[in-house]
């Protein structure tokens, strides 16, 4: 039997700016809501505590797995399920959406996050050796 494709969310050498509408001024640590961790909070605290150590699959499958309650036994068998369709990648998220944050992919594909305001976001922003891709609208043109 045929392997089912694997897809990825991954991008090597991308800064992914934030959303044109967003409303944010700078990157700002996403809120709790209750005692469920939102995926923004979740997100976030992976990348924020962890620069350049995951990829966007690596954080995207760990939120899953984290509100799924899945077991270490059982990640290689639902990773291989989660990407086996395709997923909205980090262009999607909440923070590049809402929080203010542009989020860089390395050339290995690992990501780190950058406020809107800092030197940083506006060094990738207009390095030219660095791809760039906008997150989505949170609203429809």
């Amino acid at each position: 039997m045929a392997k089912a494709k694997i897809h990825t969310t991954n991008y090597f050498d991308t800064f992914i700016e934030v959303a044109e509408d967003i409303k944010a001024t700078s990157g700002v640590q996403p809120p709790s809501k209750g005692d469920k961790r939102t995926i923004a909070e979740m997100q976030y605290d992976l990348i924020a505590e962890n620069p350049y150590k995951y990829t966007s699959d690596d954080v995207l499958f760990q939120v899953f797995a984290d509100r799924n309650d899945l077991t270490k036994a059982e990640y290689k068998q639902a990773r291989e399920q989660f990407f086996s369709k395709g997923q909205a990648c980090l262009r999607c998220s909440p923070l590049t959406k809402t929080y203010g944050f542009g989020i860089h992919a390395d050339s290995n594909g690992k990501v780190a996050l950058f406020g809107m305001e800092t030197g940083q976001y506006e060094r990738f922003k207009t390095d030219p050796k660095i791809k760039k891709v906008k997150a989505m609208r949170t609203a429809k043109k």
